[in-house]
């Protein structure tokens, strides 16, 4: 990938874990469960330094989760 392609998908993924930490934020759901979605986007973040193209592809998937409604339950 040239260099502009690789800055418009890092710039792209840049802005959806800025929307995703927003839509992570707003949900109303326990803390735990906030804190392990919040955890995984922390992942995602790291992983984008290393292989960008992956990230996103993770990235993808756990908007898709939110909007389907899938997220993790809180441990007991």
């Amino acid at each position: 990938m040239d260099n502009d392609g690789q800055l418009e998908l890092y710039t792209a993924v840049a802005a959806q874990l800025k929307e995703a930490h927003a839509r992570v934020r707003a949900l109303q759901v326990p803390e735990g469960v906030r804190m392990a979605l919040t955890r995984k986007l922390l992942v995602i973040t790291a992983a984008a330094k290393h292989d960008l193209a992956g990230a996103a592809r993770r990235l993808e998937r756990f908007t898709a989760d939110l909007d389907e409604g899938r997220i993790p339950q809180e441990d007991s």
